[in-house]
C-alpha cells in the first residue's frame, strides 16, 4: 500500500526550484544526486529545464505515468496541484509545503480539503509540513536534508522535522546506516502505525 513512497518507478518534484538554497532545489536535487534510476520529472511553470532534466508545466503534462509527487509549493495551491495529481493516478504524495493545521483554522480547513481529494483519488499522503522520506535500498532521497545516510537495518521515522535532521546529522558524521527515514509532519494521512 505504501510502495509508491519507498520503491517508486517514476517522481515528479512539484516546485522544483533552478535555484540552490530553494527547497524545490533541495529536493531534486537529492533525488538525482543520490541515484534514483527511475523517471524523474521537474514540474515548474515557468522553467524548460532545471538540473539538465525537461520541465513540465504541470504533472499533467508528463507524458508517462508518475507514481509518487513531492510537492514544494505555497499551501494555497496544494489543493489545485492535488487535483491534478489525482486525475493523473499519482499513488502517493509527500507534502513538504507548510502553512496547513499548524498554522491554525485556516491550515485546519485547507489540509482537510487536501485529505478530501486525496482520498477520492485513492491517494496516500505523508505530510504535510515534513522533511521528506529517504529509502537507502532503493535508493531515494526525497528530501530536503543535507545528505543521505548510508545503507543499513534501521528504520526511523518522527513526526518533527528538527529531530530527524538532528538524527541525520549524527548518523551521516557516525557513519551509522538507516534503511528507511521517513518525516511524518502532520500526519494528515499516513502515520506511525502505517508505516510499522
Amino acid at each position: 500500500m505504501l510502495e509508491a513512497f519507498f520503491t517508486p518507478q517514476s517522481v515528479a518534484v512539484i516546485g522544483a526550484a533552478r535555484e540552490p538554497g530553494k527547497l524545490g532545489y533541495g529536493v531534486l536535487s537529492n533525488i538525482l544526486q543520490y541515484g534514483y534510476s527511475g523517471k524523474v520529472y521537474p514540474i515548474n511553470p515557468k522553467a524548460d529545464e532545471i538540473l539538465g532534466l525537461k520541465c513540465y508545466p504541470t504533472v499533467l503534462d508528463v507524458p508517462g505515468p508518475v507514481e509518487l509527487v513531492v510537492i514544494v509549493i505555497p499551501n494555497k495551491f496544494v489543493p489545485q496541484v492535488m487535483e491534478e495529481c489525482g486525475k493523473k493516478g499519482v499513488k502517493g504524495a509527500i507534502i513538504i509545503s507548510a502553512g496547513f493545521r499548524e498554522t491554525g483554522m485556516e491550515g485546519i480547513k485547507l489540509e482537510r480539503q487536501v485529505l478530501d481529494i486525496a482520498k477520492h483519488y485513492g491517494m496516500r499522503i505523508v505530510g504535510p509540513n515534513c522533511l521528506g522520506v529517504i529509502s537507502t535500498h532503493t535508493p531515494l532521497n526525497a528530501s530536503f536534508a543535507a545528505g543521505m545516510p548510508p545503507k543499513g537495518g534501521i528504520a526511523f521515522m518522527s513526526q518533527s522535522g528538527a529531530l530527524c535532521t538532528a538524527i541525520l546529522d549524527w548518523a551521516l558524521a557516525e557513519g551509522t546506516g538507516f534503511s528507511y527515514f521517513v518525516s511524518l509532519g502532520n500526519k494528515a494521512d499516513v502515520n506511525e502505525v502505517d508505516l510499522l
